[in-house]
């Protein structure tokens, strides 16, 4: 079958936009998904840009604290309040309500030796599961999804809720899917004229032309399989329609209805605050929070939380101090959140980072976040830890 150079042009633009993985979900016929049992589901939550981790888990009690930030410190009567002498910052009352329940764990000083203070380097090694000196050009969870992929005739296994592909989700032989709205990307993928080039599929040898071809017919089966399993069941929450808010909606419809999927990622942000922080910290937490709320009341009420593990996450922390715009800069370590109903160690894991004990103004770490993926990974979904990151790391007892 001819195609023009335009054509061509454009299938290769839908196929690199939409999917970047070989053997996705061919041929795949769609059927309702049955219930099963030992599915365990991580949904991951990127806080783009550095979250200031100390108005986020507030030691405020803490006279550092208070003289480190005299305009930014949060007024000890406004915090949430979870032992004599740490809180929640006040936008996150939904997490509080979660904490007080056992369902939110919070690991303290999360970073890693070395640390990078560039936005793009730090994301890199966060998202690839580096070391500070390595340059990997795969993600962790890119590297997690070759280690399933043999054998498997067709899954969804992960999906970024996005327009874009983080490199955490990128690995050698297979990639995740990127899906920011699954009617537009069904839409796009099943037109007529797609749907005819995908099915000559097998018909092209050339290297190039043949991959293509081949990956679009792989983009229009998994769009087939997302947009019907989207309509299985309908929520009974209301989301808010923020970004995050559609975000987790999609996920919460995908894993009430037995998607396949068990990897989840989505991003929220920017928390760059260098300017007029305590603005943007809380919209962008009162958006966090309000998405949050109904997408853990869906996952309880159709019986999945126990199966589904969120974790949040940003590529550094701000320095303790204040700058002179009512805003932080650029530090080190920082707070993860881990919300579930399995956890087996709820409420702060470990003591926040001593203020009196600074690396050059920032936060000493105490956990290298390579141990929480360790944790993650081997724990959650079952995986070779070291195979994955590349050395062993010391997990964790959270989950």
């Amino acid at each position: 079958m001819p195609i023009s150079r335009r054509k061509f042009i454009q299938v290769g633009s839908l196929a690199s936009a939409s999917l970047m993985l070989p053997q996705f979900l061919r041929g795949f016929q769609y059927q309702a998904p049955a219930q099963r049992s030992n599915h365990k589901i991580l949904v991951v939550i990127q806080l783009s840009g550095g979250n200031d981790g100390l108005n986020t888990v507030v030691p405020y009690r803490n006279d550092i604290y208070y003289k480190s930030r005299p305009t930014l410190a949060l007024p000890a009567d406004k915090i949430l309040t979870l032992t004599d002498d740490t809180g929640l910052n006040p936008a996150l009352k939904g997490l509080k309500q979660q904490y007080d329940d056992g369902h939110l764990s919070i690991i303290n000083g999360v970073g890693y030796p070395d640390p990078n203070r560039s936005h793009f380097r730090s994301m890199d090694i966060w998202q690839t599961g580096s070391t500070a000196s390595e340059m990997l050009t795969t993600g962790w969870l890119g590297r997690y999804l070759d280690t399933r992929s043999a054998g498997q005739q067709h899954n969804a296994l992960a999906i970024e809720v996005d327009d874009t592909l983080s490199l955490a989700l990128k690995g050698d032989e297979r990639s995740a899917l990127a899906v920011q709205n699954i009617e537009t990307f069904h839409a796009a993928a099943t037109t007529p004229y797609f749907k005819k080039i995908a099915s000559h599929a097998d018909e092209h040898e050339e290297k190039l032309a043949g991959y293509l071809y081949k990956t679009l017919a792989e983009t229009t089966s998994a769009s087939d399989y997302l947009y019907q399993i989207n309509k299985v069941k309908a929520t009974g929450q209301t989301y808010p329609t923020t970004g995050i808010g559609k975000r987790l909606k999609t996920i919460g419809a995908l894993i009430n209805a037995n998607a396949e999927t068990q990897v989840y990622y989505v991003s929220h942000g920017s928390f760059d605050t260098h300017v007029g922080q305590a603005d943007r910290q809380t919209r962008l937490f009162t958006q966090l929070d309000d998405a949050l709320t109904p997408f853990i009341a869906d996952l309880k009420a159709n019986g999945k939380f126990e199966d589904v593990l969120i974790m949040t996450f940003s590529e550094f922390g701000r320095r303790v101090e204040q700058n002179a715009s009512n805003g932080t800069d650029h530090g080190t370590a920082g707070s993860m959140f881990m919300i579930g109903g399995s956890l087996k160690k709820p409420g702060l894991y470990n003591p926040l980072p001593n203020l009196s004990m600074l690396d050059a103004g920032d936060l000493e770490h105490s956990i290298d976040f390579k141990q929480v993926y360790t944790t993650v990974l081997e724990k959650w979904l079952q995986a070779d830890g070291k195979a994955v990151l590349g050395r062993r790391y010391t997990g964790l007892d959270f989950i």
